[in-house]
């Protein structure tokens, strides 16, 4: 309908293309969201800035050293989550400042060590981002991969009945012997991962890390989860829904950019689905 029938093929592969982006950066969220009220991951956008501006540093547009920098990607995940997770346990900070101000933390780090420059990724890396297999996005497919592998996790794994336990009642999980604490820390130390993984993908696709790279990836990131149909009250998740969310959020940013319509009006489109969604959904839980 956006098109009226012209490029169709070429949208859909964008969407798959940059939806595969968000939806990776949701999975993470949704593991967070689904500990229960209070809990999200407000350092995701700096976290993706930071692993990007460190892995694309160390590789140096060298082809021999990509896995290399995907481990330099990953680490900074795994570092940026240990700290959330230890802010919160140690310091005993709610959830939603322990992220937010570890964030400044991370952004300043990449901004030390970015001091302007903008590093290209190694050619086969940047011809992986951007190419295909059989007509679908390499991207849409490691997003899809990783689909897989987290419902698995959540919905044939212990783990995954630990998290929906401890989303659902704290309390109850710890006194039936749910290692609550555990839990909560692979959920903040998996969204750091994830959102180190992205950022790696991103600017490799966009040939080069930028310090606002992430930055329209924290209201996406809380927008797929909520428009996937997982539960902000925790103890439920969606996995499918994450992908459709974030291949929705692309047709809605493709329909006010065909109007010529900019960032504001986008914000302010998402902002207004997710209020939109959480009163219906509080709707209901109020009529039941």
């Amino acid at each position: 309908m956006l098109t009226e029938g012209r490029g169709g093929t070429a949208l859909l592969y964008a969407a798959f293309t940059f939806a595969a982006f968000s939806a990776i950066v949701g999975l993470g969220q949704m593991f967070v969201i689904t500990l229960g009220p209070g809990n999200v991951d407000l350092s995701i956008p700096t976290t993706m800035t930071l692993s990007a501006t460190l892995s694309l540093k160390f590789m140096a547009g060298a082809g021999e050293l990509i896995v290399p920098g995907l481990a330099v990607a990953l680490g900074v995940g795994l570092a940026a989550g240990v700290t959330n997770y230890l802010l919160m346990r140690l310091l005993r900070i709610p959830p939603i400042i322990a992220t937010l101000s570890a964030s400044f933390i991370y952004q300043s780090v990449a901004i030390w060590s970015n001091r302007g420059l903008r590093i290209k990724p190694p050619d086969l890396l940047a011809d992986f981002t951007t190419g295909s297999l059989l007509g679908i996005p390499n991207v849409a497919l490691v997003g899809i991969g990783l689909a897989v592998l987290a419902w698995v996790a959540l919905e044939k794994s212990i783990f995954g009945r630990w998290l929906s336990a401890a989303g659902q009642n704290p309390r109850a999980a710890r006194l039936s012997g749910v290692p609550v604490e555990a839990v909560r820390a692979a959920t903040y130390i998996t969204s750091a991962v994830l959102a180190g993984f992205v950022g790696y993908l991103l600017a490799s696709f966009s040939g080069g890390a930028a310090l606002n790279m992430g930055t329209e990836y924290l209201l996406i990131s809380i927008a797929v989860v909520v428009i996937g149909g997982c539960s902000i009250a925790g103890g439920n998740s969606n996995v499918p829904g994450i992908w459709g969310g974030a291949l929705f959020m692309f047709l809605i940013v493709s329909m006010l950019n065909s109007y010529g319509l900019g960032a504001g009006a986008r914000m302010l489109m998402t902002g207004t689905i997710i209020i939109a969604i959480v009163a219906a959904a509080s709707g209901r839980r109020s009529a039941a």
